[in-house]
């Protein structure tokens, strides 16, 4: 037996690009178990101890390094040739007119679109402009080939493929008095200004999963068409507002404002790419959610893997 295979690879990698063994299991869908199991393999073949126990982030030895620039070189590799392959099966070729019910989204969707025709230059792929229509109806006649959002309907012949799960977090200035609160409760938002994108408030999780369920009214609604500007706001001081985690990471991080979770539990959306039923085997649109999905957690922060149950 070889003393390298390709999930000892991905197994490092999950480890590096999540830093603990708990979420490392879940992006490689293991017990935790059985990836230390599976890593105290690894080493046990190679004769070395791969990364410092104890310690998070997880900080890998001089081999656990060497085998991860093996895994930066061979898996992107591979992932391109079954692309490949996948083309040359049948089914490279088609069209995608997609909508986007995540104003946030596009920071990450046009990478993956970038990269996504790359790999299939046959395909046609366009997204519709706007947000003054229902995207899943009109997925479901046919008018839209893919629909990415968070609100998944019991629309008739529609498949939902999720991308991941996301906590949203309620955005505050750094001077603001819920900052010394440990998460916010629906009651604190009853009189704040509540800065949104301008879509319907069901389209918005802070309404429909904390403030609406409790019967709490923010005390005003601002609009603003861009995340940068709803930032902005915030810092000023100029109201709150609800947006997902990996949107608001680096402004968090580089001490801009303050984040809260909305509730003890926090609210925890998923992502979905829609389809209809019948394109849901189609390789291309596998192919698109494929990509879309690796391009979410080589790039996002905060995000995990959404549960298919």
């Amino acid at each position: 037996m070889s003393k390298l295979e390709l999930r000892h690879l991905r197994t490092l990698v999950a480890l590096r690009d999540t830093g603990s063994l708990v979420e490392a299991a879940e992006r490689v869908f293991l017990t935790q178990s059985a990836l230390s199991h599976q890593v105290k393999e690894l080493e046990s073949r190679v004769g070395c101890a791969l990364f410092v126990r104890k310690t998070r982030p997880v900080r890998f030895t001089s081999a656990g390094n060497r085998l991860l620039r093996l895994a930066d070189e061979v898996l992107p590799l591979l992932h391109s040739t079954e692309l490949d392959l996948q083309r040359l099966a049948g089914g490279e070729s088609g069209r995608i007119f997609m909508a986007i019910e995540c104003h946030s989204c596009f920071e990450w969707l046009l990478p993956a679109i970038s990269k996504y025709r790359d790999s299939w230059p046959d395909v046609e792929l366009d997204i519709a402009s706007g947000f003054r229509f229902a995207p899943l109806p009109a997925l479901g006649r046919g008018d839209l080939d893919l629909v990415i959002t968070a609100d998944p309907m019991e629309e008739l012949g529609v498949t939902y493929f999720p991308l991941f799960s996301y906590e949203a977090q309620l955005a505050l200035s750094k001077g603001h008095p819920l900052i010394v609160k440990e998460w916010v409760d629906p009651g604190d938002l009853a009189s704040e200004v509540l800065i949104t994108y301008p879509v319907d408030r069901s389209r918005l999780d802070i309404f429909t999963s904390f403030l609406e369920p409790a019967a709490v009214e923010p005390k005003r609604i601002r609009h603003a068409e861009l995340t940068t500007m709803i930032v902005q706001l915030v810092a000023s001081g100029r109201g709150v507002a609800c947006l997902p985690n990996w949107a608001l990471y680096e402004y968090n991080a580089k001490d801009y404002l303050v984040v809260k979770s909305l509730g003890e539990e926090g609210v925890w959306p998923t992502l979905y790419a829609a389809v209809r039923k019948d394109q849901a085997d189609s390789t291309f649109i596998k192919g698109f959610v494929e990509v879309a999905k690796s391009t979410c957690f080589e790039n996002l922060q905060g995000i995990v893997t959404a549960e298919t149950g």
